[in-house]
């Protein structure tokens, strides 16, 4: 099938400037003159018979095509630096890029990455928080995915499922003589920004409450844990992510009571890379000792809309 194609200079140029929202910039980023720019632009739009901006003196504006097209084009022109990057053999040179939350990393790969044959060509990096999933604006290789939302351009694949109790320090437990569900309300209680669900923790368990206990509000889960891990509080953590913890003794499991299991971890790469070996064998080598663990998720990939 024939392709009608548009000018790839004019392409590259509408679309550094669309980002730029200028001309100039995006000339020097392009190594042009803003008329060389501002030429290929107003080629491209009489390719296309349609406006891409709108000029008012200096100032540029999108136009509403201009701002469809400008989005598809990135992700396009990102699809393609990564196939090219591929095909030239460039990421097998370099480590392999992780990038994951600070409970993934502590509570599960850093314990078991050295069952991966490769392990010294990992370079881990640590996120704040939820991890940024968008190849286009992150240098990672794989992201483990907080949870299994579908990113466009990009393969989810849900790794890791998990339900949630409350966990407190042993000695934590024992000074304040934690007994019944209900006694949760008179102690801290460790809260964190993501997902938080201790009302829903009350509700099954059948304690009535009016207003949440007082607690400090943490960023994310793993440091909510590591809070109630040293006696500052009570933690509802993920099962997944503290099964260790609670066998080695370190935290202590409180009551039956447990929330719906929900899918906290995927595995997300760039759509285009989806065949590069060293992915696939991380990819295999993360879901072997996930689901060995009893801690898989149950759920097929997600594709993005």
């Amino acid at each position: 099938m024939s392709r009608r194609l548009p000018p790839f200079a004019a392409v590259r140029a509408f679309e550094a400037a669309a980002k730029a929202m200028s001309f100039k910039a995006s000339a020097a980023e392009l190594c042009l003159s803003p008329s060389a720019v501002s030429h290929q632009i107003r080629g491209l739009e009489d390719y296309l018979d349609t406006k891409l901006f709108e000029r008012d003196g200096n100032r540029l504006r999108l136009t509403l095509t201009g701002e469809g097209y400008a989005s598809r084009l990135t992700f396009l022109l990102d699809d393609l630096d990564q196939s090219t990057a591929v095909a030239r053999g460039r990421y097998q040179e370099a480590p392999l890029r992780v990038l994951c939350t600070p409970g993934f990393a502590a509570r599960f790969m850093m314990p078991r990455l050295g069952n991966l044959p490769f392990s010294e060509e990992i370079r881990l990096r640590v996120s704040e928080g939820a991890p940024l999933c968008d190849f286009s604006k992150n240098d990672a290789d794989v992201v483990i995915h907080w949870g299994a939302s579908a990113v466009p351009g990009a393969i989810v694949e849900p790794l890791m499922e998990s339900l949630r109790y409350p966990v407190a320090a042993p000695e934590f437990i024992a000074r304040h003589g934690i007994s019944a569900p209900s006694d949760l309300l008179k102690v801290p209680l460790m809260y964190d920004e993501v997902m938080d669900a201790w009302g829903e923790w009350f509700g099954l368990a059948g304690v009535k409450i009016t207003e949440m206990p007082h607690g400090p509000v943490f960023p994310n889960c793993e440091l909510a844990t590591t809070a109630a891990e040293q006696g500052q509080g009570i933690a509802l953590a993920y099962d997944a992510m503290v099964r260790d913890t609670v066998k080695s003794g370190r935290l202590v499991r409180l009551f039956d009571t447990v929330t719906m299991p929900i899918v906290i971890y995927s595995v997300a790469y760039h759509e285009a890379r989806v065949d590069e070996p060293r992915i696939r064998q991380f990819r295999d080598w993360i879901f072997t000792e996930t689901f060995a663990s009893g801690r898989g998720a149950r759920s097929g990939a997600v594709a993005a809309e």
